[in-house]
């Protein structure tokens, strides 16, 4: 396994998540007959564990013990879980690794010559947990690794537990809330969990089929999840060096390794603490995102059918308006029909559905990285400069790359948008008859919001509505479910292979540098 690409392995692992649930959900009853056909039951069992959110079958077809398989899906498909099972095989294969690589005595002079043994991205050294002056260094970074990991799990833990309260909280406390749990058959307790964790982890399920539009007027209950949303993805590195700063203040045993942590972030390997500096430029560009998303929705939307026909009032639409735009970067809940939402809105959202999570503005000069030696990166263990630490983590990312493509397959790959090109273009082939016949619903935007949406693990959707039809089906029924479920089995498998890629798409980031556009 420690010679396994970590592509491969997060893709093994997201693979039998992805069967794993789809048996859940087969083995177990759902609430309503006759039950989702395997296609669509194995379609939300990868959107669940990919947490894309989206869905093909309404879910309120789904029963309680069915909601907790999603829960368990959405939870270990999660970035910050995943991320923290990457740091835990870390610090398990250096504790493996040290007593069969070294002895005592000659061994331990060997090292002190320089004959480290490197794992992963750090040098492991003999005595390795115990106070040594001539491993000082690579001690105390193998510690920052294994405390790290905790700070991740007590996160994750604290965040998801803090949501499911305040949600329970809240459903318990307000009575127009509670009703309407009561008027689907919902579990009050399985919906909290649920949702809290959906909502961290960004997938964007909710047990109802409406998605949070029944809540839209419960603002207490978006202001609850709006935090949710942030700590889970775009602000996920400043809460992080936030936790690790408290802790520092509050914890005498460890301080040493938190200081470390907060100085020498990038030396560690975990893509997800960023240096400070770069934090303060995530935390104002991703501010900035959402001011600029707000302001165009309500300038085009605050007096539309969509958003001023839902006999809200101002101070209603206005947090329904903060929680809808806060979705478009990852989360994909939604409180407004985004089929009645104007093309210029839309086009918006699909933009910042494509960004990366971590988009921000960074001025680094392009002179400033000439001036990094790999030495630098490789060896400097005090240089506290955070410019340089986000510049050597650019030049791990790139090594990393490397090992992934290699020669041949370097020059063969993609960019990125060259395949999300591909995937509209085969949905199209797959769904040409519904295009000739139903061009209204099965336009090309349509489709590149669904693509998009499925590449960003979003989950928003324009949905399908009968009254567009030009040839009128009487068999039509309108459902709450995405466009997707009006799709054929083909289509639906592609737009499988579009969550798994977006799901992985960190590995392929950097692909088409082979293609010159001049």
């Amino acid at each position: 396994m420690d010679n396994v690409n970590p592509f491969w392995q997060e893709l093994v692992y997201f693979l039998l998540l992805s069967g794993a649930g789809f048996m859940s959900l087969k083995v177990s009853r759902p609430r309503r007959r006759p039950p989702p056909a395997n296609v669509d039951l194995f379609f939300t069992a990868v959107s669940a564990s990919t947490v894309s959110s989206m869905s093909t079958v309404d879910m309120e077809v789904f029963s309680s013990l069915q909601l907790v398989f999603m829960t368990f899906m959405m939870f270990l498909g999660g970035e910050v879980f995943t991320s923290m099972i990457g740091l835990l095989l870390v610090k398990s294969k250096m504790k493996r690794r040290i007593p069969n690589v070294f002895t005592a005595g000659a061994d331990s002079d060997r090292v002190a010559a320089g004959d480290g043994v490197e794992i992963g991205k750090v040098c492991v050294h003999p005595n390795l947990w115990e106070k040594n002056p001539r491993d000082d260094g690579d001690s105390l970074k193998l510690k920052s690794v294994a405390l790290l990991s905790t700070v991740v799990s007590v996160y994750l833990l604290a965040a998801t537990l803090s949501g499911s309260i305040a949600i329970f909280v809240y459903l318990s406390s307000i009575p127009s809330a509670r009703r309407i749990l009561r008027r689907k058959g919902l579990n009050l307790q399985v919906f909290a969990v649920f949702t809290a964790v959906s909502t961290f982890t960004n997938c964007g399920y909710v047990p109802t089929n409406e998605n949070m539009a029944v809540f839209k007027k419960n603002s207490g209950l978006l202001l609850i999840l709006i935090p949710q949303i942030l700590m889970g993805n775009t602000m996920y590195p400043i809460c992080l060096r936030a936790s690790i700063w408290v802790a520092g203040k509050f914890t005498r045993s460890k301080k040493k390794e938190y200081r470390y942590m907060a100085e020498n972030g990038g030396k560690l390997g975990y893509d997800h603490l960023l240096a400070g500096r770069r934090c303060v430029y995530l935390g104002m560009s991703g501010l900035g995102f959402i001011a600029l998303q707000l302001a165009v929705f309500c300038a085009m939307e605050w007096k539309s059918a969509a958003v001023g026909g839902g006999g809200l009032n101002g101070y209603q639409k206005l947090v329904a308006s903060l929680f809808q735009v806060v979705n478009s970067r990852h989360t994909g809940e939604l409180v407004f029909d985004l089929s009645a939402i104007s093309s210029a809105v839309l086009v918006l959202f699909v933009f910042m559905m494509y960004l990366p999570p971590y988009t921000s503005y960074a001025p680094i000069s392009e002179g400033d990285t000439t001036k990094i030696r790999d030495d630098d990166c490789d060896n400097n263990d005090n240089n506290n400069d955070h410019d340089v630490d986000d510049i050597c983590k650019v030049r791990r990312e790139n090594k990393k790359m490397k090992l992934l493509q290699g020669g041949f397959w370097e020059n063969m790959f993609f960019s990125q948008l060259t395949y999300l090109t591909i995937f509209v273009i085969l949905i199209c082939i797959t769904e040409r008859h519904s295009i000739k016949t139903d061009p209204l619903n099965f336009n090309v935007l349509n489709v590149v919001v669904e693509v998009i949406s499925a590449y960003g693990n979003v989950g928003f959707s324009v949905g399908y509505s009968c009254a567009r039809q030009i040839t009128p089906d009487g068999r039509c029924k309108d459902a709450s479910y995405g466009f997707a479920g009006r799709w054929s089995n083909e289509g639906k498998f592609v737009l499988i292979i579009v969550m798994f890629f977006g799901r992985l798409k960190k590995y392929t980031r950097r692909g088409g540098r082979a293609w010159a556009l001049q």
